[in-house]
């Protein structure tokens, strides 16, 4: 808007006053009516003490040879020095040899293969659940009790839960087995999203689901926004006003769960 009224401005009071007038800087509108032009790249020149190519033959001849096939760079510039020879720099014996292709991790690198999103859409009610496993700080430091809640999706209600003093692929187990019993859920009914923790990708939670019938989904690798249902419910448990900073036995946080359970449904 500003630019566009310094041209309107400019043919009767002229470019540099109206920019005054306006607040905006004269070189910028200089510089938008003309444009700088691009300019042609030039080829790079070789450096006048740049290696020739029988040069860099050498060079990688001696990387090659049998002596020094398993040395590095470095090694060999430093033996070849002690030795009175002087081929190359040691970053020039690098360049060479990424130039050849020569230079790589040699270890086997673990290739993780491509994740796609989940897509977490409930139409009606037990067609997909939620759940994930929380810490509530216990009476000391480093204790914890373990807060383990199956969320349905469709409703935000909390379908099963319970308060563990660790956390356990058999507990996981035991929650999902008795939520399933209790809403009755059929075969090839529901579905049921958590993220990657040791007791959501355990053997007998992974049984069970099968057994009964039920899809199992899991967030990509350190994608929490892939669980929001779950992490939104606990968050809302520990921003509440009344929530301790700890716990002092196990009996008190599952009372306090109780009545937040109670109040969230």
């Amino acid at each position: 808007m500003i630019e566009q009224t310094v041209e309107e401005l400019a043919p009767l009071i002229g470019t540099r006053p109206a920019c005054r007038a306006l607040g905006a800087a004269h070189a910028t509108i200089y510089r938008r009516r003309r444009p700088p032009q691009p300019r042609p790249k030039r080829p790079r020149l070789a450096p006048a003490r740049s290696l020739t190519e029988p040069e860099r033959e050498a060079v990688l001849e001696v990387l090659h040879s049998e002596r020094f096939v398993d040395a590095s760079p470095a090694q060999v510039w430093a033996t070849l020095l002690d030795e009175g020879r002087y081929l190359a720099s040691e970053r020039t014996m690098y360049r060479l040899l990424v130039a050849n292709g020569e230079v790589r991790e040699r270890r086997d690198q673990l290739a993780h293969p491509p994740y796609q999103r989940p897509e977490l859409l409930a139409c009606r009610p037990n067609e997909v659940w939620s759940w994930d496993i929380s810490k509530l700080k216990g009476p000391a430091k480093w204790t914890h009790y373990h807060l383990y809640a199956i969320l349905a999706v469709f409703s935000r209600y909390v379908v099963c839960w319970t308060v563990a003093q660790r956390e356990s692929a058999a507990v996981a187990e035991a929650l999902i087995a008795q939520a399933a019993e209790q809403q009755q859920i059929g075969r090839d009914q529901l579905t049921v999203h958590a993220d990657r923790g040791s007791s959501m990708r355990s053997k007998p939670v992974a049984f069970l689901l099968t057994d009964l019938g039920i899809t199992k989904t899991h967030s990509r690798p350190y994608t929490s926004t892939d669980n929001p249902y779950s992490e939104a419910q606990f968050k809302t448990l520990k921003y509440r006003p009344g929530f301790p900073a700890r716990f002092d036995s196990i009996d008190r946080a599952r009372a306090f769960c109780r009545a937040f359970f109670d109040y969230y449904g």
